[in-house]
């Protein structure tokens, strides 16, 4: 197998300026795609953008919040006019919100966690399955968590965000098994060195758990193999 085996391939990853989707995008471009960077913060983004250059690869930053009216619309129009399809879309950005018991939960943001967890999601999905239905080889990868299979005390607002994108991720697979070459596939990355992970535990030292590396290779490594929809892993180590 070539060591670039995404050559000619296009990708876009969300939440990309850090953590999990930066080394995924890294790793991705490593592989030989184009990857397009999206997040909130311009400076990470470009920070991840001078690092895949600096190894030979290529991509394209594309600052914006996925929660605002038309901001994904936009992306899409901008990005059909540069591209005629899209091979690889890595569905990373989430938020966490506060952690405590259901009858605490505060309504407002609430709605807000899911407005960004499912249902930018689902704007994504629908934005982009024209170009994706484009591609040869269409993959959509989404990054989950345990706990939208097995519900934890007082990550009840997260844990439902990610069961309910877990369903949209599955049923979009299933319905287009049959009319396109898109395979859609679920990542639970596991305990990973991320922003998010300190947040949720602030005294677990950081070098206990893996670098997001480890988790952006596997993902690279998944992508460039065929795998059947309703693919699902948690990436151990």
């Amino acid at each position: 197998m070539t060591d670039k085996p995404l050559a000619t391939q296009i990708a876009l990853v969300t939440g990309a300026s850090r953590g999990i989707g930066a080394a995924t995008a890294r790793a991705l471009a490593a592989a030989g795609a184009h990857v397009i960077l999206t997040a909130r913060t311009t400076g990470g983004l470009e920070e991840v953008e001078e690092a895949i250059y600096a190894s030979g690869g290529t991509a394209t930053i594309a600052p914006l919040n996925l929660t605002e009216n038309d901001s994904i619309a936009r992306l899409a129009t901008a990005l059909s006019e540069r591209w005629d399809k899209l091979d690889i879309l890595v569905l990373n950005a989430a938020t966490l919100g506060t952690l405590g018991a259901v009858p605490a939960i505060d309504p407002k943001e609430l709605a807000q966690i899911l407005t960004l967890n499912v249902s930018a999601q689902v704007a994504l999905l629908t934005a982009f399955n024209p170009m994706l239905r484009k591609s040869p080889r269409g993959r959509v990868i989404g990054l989950t968590s345990s706990v939208a299979r097995e519900p934890r005390a007082y990550w009840g607002e997260y844990a439902a965000s990610k069961a309910a994108f877990e369903a949209i991720i599955a049923s979009y697979g299933q319905e287009m098994t049959n009319i396109s070459a898109i395979r859609t596939a679920l990542i639970d990355p596991g305990a990973t060195r991320t922003a998010m992970r300190a947040r949720a535990f602030p005294g677990e030292a950081p070098a206990s758990v893996k670098d997001p590396a480890i988790v952006g290779a596997r993902i690279a490594a998944l992508i460039a193999k065929d795998f059947e929809t309703g693919h699902f892993e948690r990436i151990e180590g």
